[in-house]
């Protein structure tokens, strides 16, 4: 139990660091539901030269683009919904809508902890109708740290939109290279923890802000 335990920890990972794919992308991926719970969604697909399933979330949530901006920003404050994240900063802001950070995940003993840094991108639609949110993995931005695996490839891609003045409709995609040795099989069983964990965190969060 103690080893399941840890490798579901690992499994994490898929969830925080992901590899972005295009909107072209979640037409073509063959999705089979996952997880269904308190009105989120998780699907999982297989992703091409990669041994670690592709995630999607889709959710509606009470909020407004300008309280999901919020949160995103307000990033030494991931701890509070990301599910295991350890720590985050910023490293270089650019624009209130563009920056880096980095970000630490706890991974039990005996693996290493991973860590990233992240090129953060928000693009609102000039007409409201979308917000599109995109991070991007830059593993040689500042030298790797003893004792933890920085995670070779990493991205996030959100599509949001308003169905009500008061809701937020989300689809979430990503995939990951987490780094390291870690079982693909075992990583994959565990895979729709996190991002499930996350959301419902999120969504309680957007309704206090």
């Amino acid at each position: 139990m103690l080893i399941t335990s840890r490798f579901m920890k690992a499994g994490i990972i898929l969830f925080l660091f992901g590899f972005s794919i295009t909107s072209t992308v979640f037409c073509q991926r063959n999705w089979k539901l996952s997880k269904q719970k308190d009105g989120i969604n998780i699907y999982e697909s297989e992703v091409p030269n990669s041994d670690y399933k592709g995630i999607k979330v889709e959710c509606t949530l009470e909020g407004t683009y300008d309280k999901l901006i919020a949160v995103l920003n307000n990033v030494s404050h991931l701890k509070d919904w990301v599910y295991n994240n350890k720590a985050a900063y910023i490293l270089k802001r650019i624009s209130p809508d563009e920056f880096y950070y980095y970000s630490e995940t706890f991974i039990p003993w005996p693996m290493s902890n991973r860590d990233a840094v992240v090129h953060l991108k928000i693009n609102k639609d000039s007409l409201d109708r979308f917000l599109k949110i995109t991070d991007t993995g830059e593993p040689n931005y500042i030298p790797e740290k003893n004792g933890k695996v920085r995670v070779p490839k990493i991205a996030i891609s959100w599509y949001v939109t308003m169905p009500t003045s008061k809701t937020i409709s989300i689809i979430y995609i990503f995939e990951a290279e987490p780094g390291g040795s870690l079982p693909a099989w075992l990583v994959n069983m565990f895979a729709d923890k996190a991002p499930y964990e996350s959301f419902k965190k999120l969504s309680q969060i957007l309704k206090q802000t």
